[in-house]
């Protein structure tokens, strides 16, 4: 009979999976591991579901672990089975088909779920999130036989979203409450200039528009979208990309501390200390982060202390997003709006395509926006994060990493 400890593992995502990685790095032998998956895939990249749906890529080609590898690490994978019930007494999990897997060590990686806008008409044939395999799946099918596609949300997954319907050829329209695209990573330089390039390619965009109900045909699949000021478009393909929120329900299912996500401490534990928690699911210090970097450096911190070598410590990140919109590089950093007591550095050269913004607050550089050249976005971070002086490199900011010398 095995003496290993027992961890489970809930959610088969990024996070998760990166976490027992870091675990099998440290302690390869500590732990028997369970992993529990909703979808029936083994961990795929879901940053690159944009490629998938523009045909770029498939779904082999995004796979981060086959199945090989949750074998040679001797790990349980339990797919397509939803965890409904932690009983925190007899350390059990039990899964909505009936299994149970008894725990030394919990982790919950549940994510989060899309957010669907509460108005009538969401539940349609027809209307998709865009948040897995199965969506792009939908919407691959969904491009092959329709015509008018219209996309809710102007951030990134919604610009990805309308980018790969466009390539599958569907005319695509964009609706935003927003008055700026990517309103949450860009200043209102940048946007405009996204804009005006994702126009050329055809993209049309609804801004300030705020939808009031998805119309059925007759054959009960969307129609068309209807706005607050009683304008409608044809739609037979309605996209919702307007946000996700933390995926709480089994944590307060079973009496754990949430707080727009599971509140962990600085060791990545909540409440109970025999469960941990990472990724998207996971408020820390009142923060809840959906970019990939903090999760992984979540999952360092959690593995570290699984290992049982408790030294470790998370103490929140820096969020910075390098995106790319159809081949269009974008970066953004730290503070980068500005405001009082800030100055702002900025480059603008329309005709290349090029865009910057340093955000700087007394000799201390807080946050960069970067459209077209993104080069020294890593260094700009690495100054933003570590607080450095940079007094004596103000003048060659703008010039980048090389010329200051870094």
């Amino acid at each position: 009979m095995s003496a290993k400890q027992k961890l489970v593992v809930v959610g088969n995502g990024m996070a998760g999976i990166r976490t027992v990685e870091e675990l099998l790095s440290l302690a390869p032998d500590l732990y028997d591991i369970t992993v529990f998956g909703a979808e029936p895939h083994t961990n795929y990249n879901r940053i690159l579901l944009s490629p998938v749906l523009a045909g770029e890529r498939t779904l082999q080609d995004i796979v981060l672990n086959d199945e090989d590898w949750y074998a040679r690490h001797g790990i349980r994978l339990l797919r397509n089975r939803k965890v409904t019930r932690v009983d925190r007494v007899r350390r059990v999990v039990h899964a909505d088909d009936g299994t149970e897997a008894p725990y030394d060590r919990l982790l919950l990686a549940t994510g989060s779920n899309p957010f669907m806008l509460p108005v009538p008409g969401s539940d349609l044939d027809g209307v998709v999130a865009f948040r897995d395999i199965g969506d792009v799946h939908q919407m691959i099918e969904a491009s092959s036989r329709y015509r008018h596609a219209v996309v809710i949300g102007g951030g990134l997954l919604g610009l990805e979203a309308a980018t790969g319907l466009a390539v599958r050829g569907m005319d695509v329209s964009v609706v935003h409450l927003g008055h700026a695209l990517l309103d949450r990573q860009l200043d209102g330089e940048a946007s405009a200039l996204l804009r005006q390039c994702l126009e050329a390619r055809g993209l049309k965009f609804l801004l300030r528009h705020q939808t009031q109900a998805i119309i059925a045909g007759d054959d009960g699949r969307v129609r068309a979208l209807r706005f607050a000021d009683g304008q409608e478009i044809p739609a037979d393909l309605v996209v919702m990309a307007v946000g996700v929120r933390p995926n709480t329900a089994l944590a307060e299912r079973c009496g754990l501390h949430v707080d727009r996500g599971v509140v962990v401490s600085d060791t990545l534990q909540t409440y109970d200390p025999r469960i941990y928690a990472v990724g998207e699911c996971v408020s820390h210090r009142g923060t809840a982060y959906g970019l990939v970097a903090p999760l992984f450096e979540q999952a360092r911190v959690a593995a570290n202390h699984l290992a049982l070598h408790g030294i470790g410590r998370y103490e929140g990140s820096v969020t910075s997003a390098k995106l790319k919109v159809t081949g269009i590089d974008l970066f953004s950093a730290g503070d980068f709006a500005g405001g009082e007591q800030t100055e702002s550095i900025t480059l603008a050269d329309t005709q290349g395509g090029v865009y910057k913004k340093l955000v700087i607050r007394g000799d201390k550089l807080v946050g960069a926006c970067l459209y077209g050249d993104t080069a020294d976005g890593a260094w700009y971070v690495r100054l933003i994060r570590d607080g450095q002086d940079i007094g004596a490199l103000r003048d060659e900011l703008m010039a980048g990493e090389s010329a200051a010398g870094g």
